[in-house]
C-alpha cells in the first residue's frame, strides 16, 4: 500500500474515532458510536501492519491472535459491576506499552540503528522518549493501584504519607532536572532508568493518596494520562494517527474529569496533582448518634407505590451488585401502565464509572426519554410522592450540604430527602464507599428495605 493510501486510511480512521466519541456522548446513539469505533480500529489496524515486512507481519498477527483471545475471554467473563477495574487495568496496559516503545526507541538511538539528522532532532526525540516513558509509567503504577482499590486488594481510604505534597513536588523537580541531564547527555540510560523509577513510585503514590469515594474521577483521570502516553508513543513512532487518537483520548478524558470534579465539587488542579480526597471519613458507625431509622417490608412498599402518582427511582452501586436492573425496569412498566409517572434520577459519579447506571439500565430496556441526569431532576424531588433509593448511598446523602466537616461536604447529591417518601434498600446500615454514615436514613420521612435489592425489588414486583 502507498503512503498516500496509508494516509488516506489514517484520516478516515482518525474521521471514525472522532464519530465514536460523538456517538457515546449519548444512550440513543451510543452503539453506533461503538461501531464507529470499531471500523476506525480495523481500518487503523490494516494500516499500520500492511507498512511493515512479511516477517514482522507474522508476528504481529501471532501477537494480535493472543490479545484477542484474552480480551475476548475477559469481555465475556468480567461483570458490568468489574468494569470499573477492567477499564483501570487496560489504562495500565497502554501506560506500559508507552515505557516499553520509549525504551526501545532509546535502544535504537543508543545502538546507532537510528541516527538523527542533526543535534536538534536528536534533542527532540530524547524529549518525547524521556515525557513519554514518564507519563507512560504515572500512568501504569497508577492505574494498577486504582484496580486494586476498586477491587477491594488495597483499602479504599486515602493513603496520607508526612509531607505528601512535598515528597510530590520533590518528585517532579528531581524528573525535570534528569531530562536536562539526559538531554545534555545526549542520551543516558541512567538518568532514563532513575526518572522511571521515580515516576512509577510516583504514579503509585498519586491514585494511592485518593479515597476510595472519588475513584471514578481517579479512571477519569487515568483515562485522560493514558490517553497522552499513547500520543507520546505516536510521537516515537512517527505515527500520525496514533498521535491524534492519543489527543483525543487524553482531552476528551481531562474533559470528562473536570465534569466530574465540578458535579463532586473538587479542584481539578487538586485532581492532576493527586491531592484530593485525604479528608478521614468519620471511623466507625455511628449510626446511634444520629437516632432510629424505621423499616419497611417489600410488600409495604408495593402499597405505598399503588398510591403514588408519581416515582423517581435512584439507583446506585448496589443496584448493580445484585442485578436488580431487571425487576426494577418490570416495576417502571407496571407502574406506568397505571399511570404512575416514574423517573430515574442519575448521579454523575452513581457506580463507580461514569455512565454505569446508564447502561445498566438500558441493558435492562428502561426508556431513555425517562432516565435523567441529576440537574434534571433535583427541583422535582419536592413535588415527588415517593423515592426509591436503591443501593445509593454517599449520592444521596445530605450531609453534602448539612456538615461542612463531612468528608463530602459540598458534592452536589440528588436532594431525595425532600420527597413526600423515601424508601431506602440497603443490605444492613453499613456506610457507603466513602466510608460516611447517611443521616438520610435517619430522617423522618425514610424507611429502610433490608435485605438483596434484587430479591427485595422482586418482592415489590409480585405484589404489584
Amino acid at each position: 500500500m502507498s503512503n498516500g493510501l496509508i494516509t488516506a486510511a489514517y484520516i478516515v480512521a482518525a474521521i471514525m474515532f472522532i464519530l465514536s466519541l460523538a456517538g457515546l456522548s449519548k444512550q440513543e446513539t451510543a452503539k453506533n458510536g461503538n461501531k464507529f469505533g470499531i471500523i476506525g480500529m480495523i481500518i487503523a489496524l490494516v494500516a499500520t501492519i500492511v507498512k511493515v515486512d512479511v516477517q514482522s507481519i507474522v508476528y504481529i498477527l501471532v501477537a494480535m491472535l493472543i490479545g484477542s483471545l484474552i480480551g475476548s475471554r475477559l469481555a465475556l467473563k468480567v461483570q458490568m459491576t468489574e468494569m470499573p477495574e477492567l477499564v483501570a487495568i487496560l489504562h495500565s496496559f497502554v501506560g506500559l506499552a508507552a515505557v516499553l516503545v520509549g525504551y526501545n526507541s532509546f535502544i535504537s538511538i543508543y545502538n546507532g540503528v537510528h541516527v538523527p539528522e542533526s543535534s536538534t532532532l536528536l534533542n527532540i526525540e530524547l524529549t518525547e522518549i524521556f515525557l513519554g516513558i514518564f507519563i507512560g509509567a504515572i500512568t501504569f503504577t497508577g492505574s494498577i493501584v486504582a484496580y486494586g482499590k476498586l477491587h477491594g486488594l488495597i483499602k479504599s481510604k486515602a493513603l496520607s504519607l508526612p509531607f505528601k505534597n512535598g515528597l510530590n513536588l520533590l518528585a517532579l523537580i528531581a524528573v525535570v532536572v534528569l531530562m536536562f541531564l539526559f538531554i545534555f547527555a545526549g542520551g543516558s540510560l541512567l538518568y532514563l532508568a532513575i526518572m522511571t523509577a521515580i515516576a512509577l513510585l510516583f504514579g503509585w503514590h498519586l491514585v494511592a493518596s485518593i479515597g476510595g469515594a472519588d475513584m471514578p474521577v481517579v479512571i477519569s483521570m487515568l483515562n485522560s494520562y493514558s490517553g497522552w502516553a499513547a500520543a507520546a508513543a505516536g510521537f516515537m513512532l512517527s505515527n500520525d494517527l496514533l498521535i491524534v487518537t492519543g489527543a483525543l483520548v487524553g482531552s476528551s478524558g481531562a474533559i470528562l474529569s473536570y465534569i466530574m470534579c465540578k458535579a463532586m465539587n473538587r479542584s481539578f488542579i487538586s485532581v492532576i496533582a493527586g491531592g484530593f480526597g485525604n479528608k478521614v471519613a468519620s471511623a466507625g458507625d455511628d449510626s446511634e448518634e444520629m437516632g432510629e431509622y424505621r423499616e419497611m417490608s417489600p410488600e409495604d412498599v408495593a402499597g405505598l407505590l399503588k398510591q403514588s402518582s408519581s416515582v423517581i427511582i435512584t439507583p446506585g452501586y448496589g443496584m448493580a451488585v445484585a442485578q436488580a436492573q431487571y425487576p426494577v425496569a418490570e416495576i417502571t412498566k407496571k407502574l406506568r401502565d397505571k399511570g404512575v409517572n416514574v423517573r430515574f434520577g442519575i448521579h454523575p459519579v452513581a457506580g463507580r464509572l461514569p455512565g454505569h447506571m446508564n447502561v445498566l439500565l438500558a441493558e435492562a430496556k428502561v426508556p431513555y426519554d425517562i432516565v435523567l441526569e441529576m440537574d434534571e431532576i433535583n427541583d422535582d424531588f419536592s413535588e415527588t410522592d415517593t423515592v426509591l433509593v436503591i443501593g445509593a448511598n454517599d449520592t444521596v446523602n445530605p450531609s453534602a450540604q448539612e456538615n461542612p466537616s463531612s468528608p463530602i461536604a459540598g458534592m452536589p447529591v440528588l436532594e431525595v430527602w425532600k420527597a413526600q417518601n423515601v424508601i431506602a434498600f440497603k443490605r444492613s446500615m453499613s456506610t457507603g464507599y466513602a466510608g460516611v454514615q447517611n443521616p438520610l436514613f435517619f430522617k423522618e420521612n425514610t424507611h429502610m428495605c433490608f435485605g438483596d435489592a434484587k430479591a427485595t425489588v422482586q418482592a415489590i414486583l409480585n405484589s404489584l
